[in-house]
């Protein structure tokens, strides 16, 4: 059984938190709890998540 390289296992969790993590204060922000939270931190936490998602994809689709 081959384990996937260490590299590829830092980014995957990286990419799912911060995606997790842009849902979770979207929803709170929605919802009234973090009403105080500035546009601007939804708008950098949504362009970490597709940087992290590029990223996770080129070390997915490398063969070595």
């Amino acid at each position: 059984m081959a384990f996937p390289p260490q590299s590829e296992t830092i980014v995957s969790n990286l990419f799912f938190m911060v995606v997790g993590l842009t849902i979770l204060v979207y929803i709170l922000r929605g919802t009234g709890i973090l009403s105080f939270m500035p546009g601007g931190v939804i708008w950098f936490l949504m362009l970490l998540a597709i940087a992290t998602g590029i990223l996770f994809f080129v070390e997915k689709s490398r063969r070595f």
